[in-house]
Order: C-alpha cells, then structure tokens, then sequence
C-alpha cells in the first residue's frame, strides 16, 4: 500500500484533519490520555493518513500516591513514529481467527464439530459439546479468563484448562480469552505447528508483514508498569514484552493476545480482508471464506458496534479493540479502514477509550465523500 492524498481515495482532507487533530489531542497536555498514538487509516489502496504523536516511552514508572506517571528526562524518553510497533492485546485474537478459518477453507477442521474430536483431553469443553464456531463467536459458555499467571508451571496452566468447563450453558454469549486459548491448541494439535509459525506462515510472512511477530519485541511502545494491587502480577514497566499477564505466564505466545505490529502492516492486513482476502499475489483467503469471518455474529471480529465504531457502524463494519489501547475498523461498505493505536496503558491501566475510537470512526465515515 501507498500514501496518497485523501482525493485520490474520495476521501474528504478537512475530516480527516480533524481526526489527526483529534488523535493528538489525546497525547497533549501534561497529563494526557495517552503517552502516544499513530492513526493509519485509508480507502482502497490508498493510505490517506499516517501520522504519530506523542511519545512511545514517557514514564519511567508509576506513582500510585500522586496516581501520576514519574516522567523520564526528555533525553531519555522515546518519541512516537509512524512505525513503532505495539502490544495488540487482543488484535491478536483476529489473527487467530483467520488461521480458523484457513484450516475451515482447506477441510481439515469443521466449523460445527466438536472441539472433544480434536481435543478429546479437554474435557471440560469436551463434556459440554463446545463447538469450534462456539470458540469463534464467544458462545462456549466459557468464564471470561483463569488466572493461568498464578499457576505454578506451565504442567498446571494446562491441566487447569483442559479441565475448565463452561460457566454457562453453550450457546450463551461470554466474551472470553479461554475461546482463543482453546482454539490455539486446537490448531496446534490439527496441523503439528506451533501458533506463531501458522501465522507466520499463513499470514504476516504471505503479506509482507514483517513487523508483525509475537514478541519479545524490543523497540515496542511501553505499555504498564505493572504491579498489584492494579495488575495481577508484579513486572515493573513493560517494554516489548506481551502486557497480558495470562499470555505472559504461556510464554508469550497465545491465541488471545501476545502479537505486535504497527499502524502500517495493519493497514495492509485490513487492505487484504477488504479485498477479499488477496493482497498484492498473496492469498491468505478465499472470498467466500473472508464473508465468512463477517457473516453475523462475525468469527473472531465484532460487527458493527457503534462504541467504538461509530457511524461506521451500521453496514457491515468489522474489528476489535486490545486491552492496550489498540483497535482497528474495516468497513466492507465503503471499502476504508482505520488502525489506531495508543499505548493507553502507560504508565497504567485506565479506563477504556472507547470515546476516541468511536470518534475516529466517526470521522472517517463523514470522509467518505460518495457514501
């Protein structure tokens, strides 16, 4: 993908100016609601915006007297740029649903079979009759997360999840990191291959993504520093490595968070979906499996939910939000995306922004000048 001006992709610049204004407005002041954002966002082929503001590295900790951020000296502190990569949290629950539906569109897993047909050894979900499209729209029934981070090894991590079962009856909705969890070994156990190389393979490497990876990723955004009693486990400030303390006692690697990546290889993940799964020679997906990913309820993507959607929402919008402070909008109808990414975690954990996501969503749906 290239950058071009907002006309070239029907898009209105007086809007989109607003965005970017907007989205370092949330970096402003000396006590922002961020440290830093990028904003990508664009229509067809055409990247319309790219812009960084704020810093990637502000706080050298935080102060829960002052509840304020112990601010680094100027020299030492890192600026935003339009390619720093960051923590996706739970962005990366996308990917895990597109590798899903790659081993749907190939045969090799059924999206109405039983997980106890791959997974017999989780008997919980086994017991129960989860499905894997149950995993995909978060209707197992499954409890939102286990404190896997309190377990003693990796061998108690994994019997206390096979041994999980629902909470409620299958078929109710419960967002939950355990659906993804369940479905990465899931994959693992089908195809013989851990969870970031079917990535890798499947996606990012196909794509030209090459700052998407799970971490450690040292030139990462700084997320929290992150302490109890506000977090669930005592780190100190994270910087490249994976800010979910669950995904963080699993090694990194999880199938409900654990990726970074920035504003532009995004970009060009969304631009794959929108096109109907192909991008450049690459072809992650098949048209029809792509409209399968955004049939309602959406597998592994929300659909149109104007909280952090806004007026894009309402046609078929598709995208997810990270715990982070990350989020990211395609929109099939207009053919426009949107990659916003804040480190809105740094120096800790806040309320979500859901506001400002659905404001630039908002914005970009206004900029869309033949809708």
């Amino acid at each position: 993908m290239r950058g071009g001006p907002p006309e070239r992709a029907g898009l209105d610049p007086e809007e989109l100016g607003r965005l970017v204004q907007d989205v370092r407005a949330l970096t402003a002041g000396e006590r922002p609601r961020v440290a830093g954002a990028v904003v990508v966002a664009g229509r067809g082929p055409v990247i319309a915006v790219a812009e960084a503001a704020g810093w990637a590295v502000r706080y050298a900790a935080y102060d829960e007297r002052t509840d304020t951020g112990v601010e680094l000296p100027a020299a030492d502190r890192v600026p935003m740029t339009v390619d720093t990569p960051f923590d996706l949290a739970s962005l990366t629950k996308l990917f895990t649903a597109v590798a899903a539906v790659q081993q749907i569109e190939r045969g090799t897993l059924g999206i109405d079979a039983r997980v106890g047909a791959y997974l017999p050894d989780f008997r919980g979900a086994a017991r129960h009759g989860v499905t894997v499209r149950q995993l995909l729209t978060h209707t197992s029934g499954l409890r939102p997360e286990l404190p896997l981070y309190d377990c003693a090894d990796d061998a108690a991590r994994l019997a206390r999840l096979r041994a999980e079962p629902p909470a409620a009856a299958p078929g109710t909705y419960c967002y939950s990191d355990l659906n993804m969890l369940l479905l990465q070994h899931l994959l693992e156990r089908l195809t013989g291959r851990p969870l970031d190389v079917l990535l890798r393979e499947g996606i990012t490497r196909p794509l030209g993504m090459t700052a998407t990876r799970f971490g450690p990723c040292p030139g990462a955004a700084a997320t929290e520093d992150q302490r109890r009693p506000w977090a669930k486990a005592d780190r100190g400030m994270l910087r490249g490595e994976v800010h979910d303390e669950n995904a963080w006692a699993l090694g990194g690697v999880a199938g409900h968070a654990g990726l970074f990546s920035t504003g532009r290889d995004l970009a060009v993940f969304c631009r794959a979906l929108l096109a109907g799964g192909s991008y450049g020679p690459a072809r992650i997906l098949g048209p029809d499996f792509v409209d399968l990913l955004f049939t309602p309820p959406g597998l592994g993507f929300a659909l149109d939910e104007p909280w952090f959607m806004g007026e894009l929402a309402g046609r078929g919008a598709a995208g997810h939000t990270g715990f982070t402070g990350t989020s990211l909008v395609l929109d099939p109808a207009t053919d426009t995306f949107l990659v916003l990414l804040t480190n809105a975690v740094h120096p800790r954990r806040r309320e979500p922004l859901n506001r400002a996501r659905a404001t630039a969503a908002t914005r970009l749906a206004r900029a869309v000048r033949d809708r």
